[in-house]
């Protein structure tokens, strides 16, 4: 049985671990290696802990557990970059390749569109580096539409990335 539940900042570590895990698992043919290694759960704890502490109006982390153990995360907030326009950004969204293909991905989605409307936002949107073919296809199967591309600034790496959008927030509610 999957649980929903906002993330608490005793929940980081455990974060960072999905994150870090997930993340080296997709980009493993995308990234340089210099890039692995600075991506580490030292620093995405870092990151965790700190989005994790501070408090942004519009933002929910959620984190998907199987009994007590975290298997997948997902954040929504303000949009980072002029490309979002007025839509939520869909920062995060990461599913422990051992439970995918359950339904996790989607009900993430679902509950970070249910707090973006709830915000007052009508859509969202999220970047997806490109080469990501596997994360290009869930996002189109769940009809999501391509609306352009931008080159993410990083801090660590500057990735070129594909920007997917829903305009009718209810589509992922509903789904």
């Amino acid at each position: 049985m999957v649980e929903l539940r906002p993330a608490k900042l005793c929940d980081a570590e455990a974060i960072a671990h999905v994150h870090v895990h997930v993340w080296r698992e997709t980009m493993r043919e995308l990234a340089s290696p210099s890039v692995f290694a600075a991506l580490d759960e030292e620093h995405r704890l870092r990151y965790w802990t700190k989005k994790l502490s501070e408090t942004e109006p519009h933002q929910l982390v959620l984190v998907a557990e199987i009994g007590q153990e975290i298997v997948g995360i997902g954040a929504v907030g303000q949009p980072s970059d002029p490309i979002f326009g007025s839509r939520a950004e869909i920062k995060n969204l990461y599913v422990l390749a051992s439970v995918q293909r359950q339904g996790i991905g989607k009900r993430l989605l679902g509950g970070l569109a249910t707090h973006a409307k709830a915000m007052g936002y009508r859509s969202a949107g999220l970047s997806v580096v490109k080469g990501n073919e596997p994360a290009c296809r869930f996002y189109e199967a769940l009809h999501a539409c391509k609306i352009g591309e931008f080159r993410d600034p990083g801090p660590i790496w500057r990735s070129d990335n594909i920007v997917y959008a829903w305009d009718d927030l209810d589509q992922l509610i509903t789904q």
